[in-house]
């Protein structure tokens, strides 16, 4: 029988980190989910029958604190934590450059940096065949303010990361259109809004949470080595090569 891996998931606490981390540890994977809830983290993990370590992604000083719980060697890192803070803050009032920038780091903050300081500080403990595997988002090609420009820094960064990698890990990016059953839209969506969006899809309608993990773990897995660089668009033909 070949050795587990070891999968760590970040923001898999709920929504699309959770059924990330699902799959993973329903085909007999090794998994760690972080987030920074402690609470809805243990629950979580205690429920799919994985490990939680809590700490804030984005901040340096509690990811180098929490190393020394997360595993000595990873096999697949998923780098989920994140999402679009604009919808959890108050959108600055016209010409507060000070709000303005505020918004825009919190974006970066929650969706690069996290992303970033996780990878650099597991990468020593990376496999020869590690898979990283980053969420992104369709707002990074169809534009969503300081979220969009967030998701797109992560493509740049992920074409950094899968040529470092080189032969043997790959690094890629899934990015899904919208996805409902989530904490991602905390209450804001109209239904205006949604209709609209999910017009645009050749399905017409929206993504479910377990389609974004399949797509995730095709990507983990050890038969996807040729796959590297990439940004896999998951979005019922709402955006694509058009």
């Amino acid at each position: 029988m070949s050795e587990q891996r070891e999968i760590v998931v970040t923001g898999g606490g709920t929504g699309i980190g959770l059924a990330i981390a699902a799959r993973f540890a329903a085909a007999g994977e090794r998994v760690t989910v972080t987030g920074r809830r402690k609470d809805v983290l243990e629950a979580a993990a205690e429920r799919i029958g994985a490990r939680a370590v809590s700490f804030d992604a984005s901040d340096p000083a509690a990811v180098q604190a929490a190393l020394a719980d997360l595993p000595s060697r990873v096999d697949v890192l998923v780098n989920n934590a994140g999402g679009n803070t604009d919808r959890v803050r108050e959108a600055p009032a016209a010409g507060d450059l000070k709000g303005l920038a505020d918004a825009w780091q919190a974006n970066f903050e929650a969706n690069v940096l996290s992303a970033v300081l996780v990878t650099a500080a597991l990468k020593p403990r990376f496999a020869d065949n590690v898979r990283v595997v980053t969420l992104g988002s369709i707002a990074a090609k169809q534009g969503s303010g300081s979220y969009g420009a967030a998701k797109a820094a992560i493509e740049a960064w992920n074409t950094d990361l899968a040529r470092q990698l080189g032969a043997g890990g790959t690094a890629n990016v899934v990015a899904p259109g919208v996805v409902l059953d989530t904490e991602f839209f905390h209450g804001t969506v109209t239904e205006e809004w949604l209709d609209a969006r999910i017009s645009l899809a050749f399905n017409r309608r929206a993504g479910r949470p377990e389609e974004i993990a399949d797509t995730v773990r095709f990507l983990a897995a050890p038969e996807a080595a040729h796959l590297t660089g990439q940004v896999v668009h998951v979005n019922g033909g709402a955006y694509g090569a058009r």
